[in-house]
């Protein structure tokens, strides 16, 4: 199948319609553009697929509306691909994306929804965390004229430190959402669209999809544990998702400094003018206790200003690597829906 390069990656070209816009893959073969895409990023996840699979089909055969479900192999290094394409083979409302190597969960995600076709999409983690049964809970706020549903965990089951990173992305980003990090959420197709028109390599989807949204709301979801594998975010991940999120979105870093580097100003002129006036009173004996003073506060000034071009270098590698217009990501194949 001819493929076409983009600047978000390399996929497959909408056929056009009278509309305008990409052709819809039916809900299932033959009809017409599907109510509700649901997409699922996938990286090594080759034992809670099945189990994943059967309890979607389930719960979106029950939702009496025109489906498709969309997975994205995220460059899996297990069987996640072999298990994948053998879905999509057996159900032609299932469609998957290979990538040709990871490219990490947002990448993913982008991929998905720039081959959705429904006027709602849901996404959701394949670890299982999140149940599949409340995606319907989800599309009927949606049919409310809702444009973003976000989701809040309750009970979650995560160990501490991901609670507490979860907690510190939630404080740092702001936006009138608890839990950024619940991959389950529902966007309209107009939010949808509008993110795919976005080109940075480096973003957030859920703050960005709040950017283009008119009316958001967040439902409490139960969340459950990992019953196999493993988590894919460590502190390398997150570390990274906390400068995607402040440099991405804010310029607070960069406000930060401004402040900073008044206050050590300001500071030392007051010490210079007291040193002056302790020697003048205390004479020159007292001179060499302030000169120790002096060294202590330059070093601490020299410590922060190095902190605070190590901020300046954030900030500058990301315009860096948006200059540059490399893809976002790169499809090799998609399989299934008549995909070749």
């Amino acid at each position: 199948m001819c493929k076409t390069r983009t600047r978000s990656g390399t996929v497959p070209p909408p056929s056009p319609r009278g509309d305008g816009g990409p052709t819809a893959q039916a809900g299932a073969p033959g009809e017409g553009r599907p109510v509700l895409s649901v997409v699922i990023p996938v990286f090594n996840e080759e034992m809670n697929l099945p189990e994943l699979h059967r309890r979607l089909l389930r719960t979106l055969e029950g939702a009496a509306r025109s489906w498709e479900l969309i997975y994205v192999d995220d460059g899996s290094s297990d069987r996640s691909l072999e298990i994948l394409v053998g879905l999509a083979r057996e159900e032609g409302r299932v469609r998957v994306v290979e990538f040709n190597r990871n490219y990490g969960q947002h990448a993913a995600v982008f991929a998905g929804l720039s081959v959705s076709r429904g006027d709602t999409v849901v996404t959701l983690d394949a670890d299982l965390q999140n149940p599949p049964e409340e995606i319907p809970r989800l599309v009927a706020k949606m049919e409310d004229g809702v444009d973003v549903v976000g989701t809040r965990r309750k009970d979650r089951q995560d160990p501490l430190f991901r609670r507490v990173a979860s907690r510190i992305v939630n404080r740092l980003t702001g936006g009138g959402m608890s839990d950024y990090g619940c991959m389950l959420r529902a966007y309209s197709r107009r939010v949808v669209d509008q993110i795919g028109e976005c080109h940075e390599v480096s973003s957030f989807i859920p703050v960005l999809a709040n950017l283009f949204a008119k009316r958001v709301v967040e439902i409490e979801v139960q969340h459950a544990e990992r019953q196999a594998g493993t988590s894919k975010y460590g502190l390398g991940k997150l570390i990274n998702l906390q400068f995607d999120l402040m440099t991405g979105f804010s310029a607070v870093l960069l406000r930060l400094m401004t402040y900073f580097g008044g206050a050590v100003a300001l500071s030392a002129f007051g010490l210079g003018g007291f040193i002056l006036a302790m020697r003048l009173i205390k004479g020159t004996e007292w001179g060499q206790f302030g000169v120790f003073t002096l060294f202590a506060v330059l070093f601490m000034m020299m410590g922060m200003l190095f902190m605070c071009l190590g901020i300046l270098g954030e900030y500058i590698g990301r315009i860096y690597t948006e200059v540059r217009h490399r893809p976002r990501y790169v499809v090799s194949k998609i399989h299934g829906g008549g995909a070749g």
